[in-house]
């Protein structure tokens, strides 16, 4: 072989093993991106938690306001999602909370 021979081989070569070396980090890359994507998609398919037992307190925000003096109160626990409303004033208390934004 020539030295203009060997030279060409060798660039051939060095671009070749070049190119090895980026399709090797491109399939790494992927295959840790796609690792990643599963594991957050997987994190949405859990199912729902059971409700807790009976007498157990859970988290609420409702928000109450008495129709006589206007007074508001807010609850954040109950033990029921959507609790009898609290008294004042000797009345039962309106719920402002939209049942929605539960």
């Amino acid at each position: 072989m020539t030295n203009s021979t060997t030279a060409l081989v060798g660039v051939v070569l060095a671009v070749s093993a070049s190119t090895v070396v980026r399709t090797l980090i491109a399939v790494a890359a992927s295959v840790i991106l796609l690792k990643i994507g599963m594991s957050v998609l997987g994190g949405f398919a859990r199912p729902v938690p059971a409700p807790p037992e009976a007498g157990e307190l859970r988290k609420v925000r409702l928000t109450y306001r008495c129709s006589i003096c206007s007074t508001e109160v807010r609850m954040t626990m109950a033990n029921d999602e959507v609790p009898e409303p609290p008294r004042h004033c000797m009345e039962d208390m309106d719920l402002v909370t939209s049942l929605d934004d539960i």
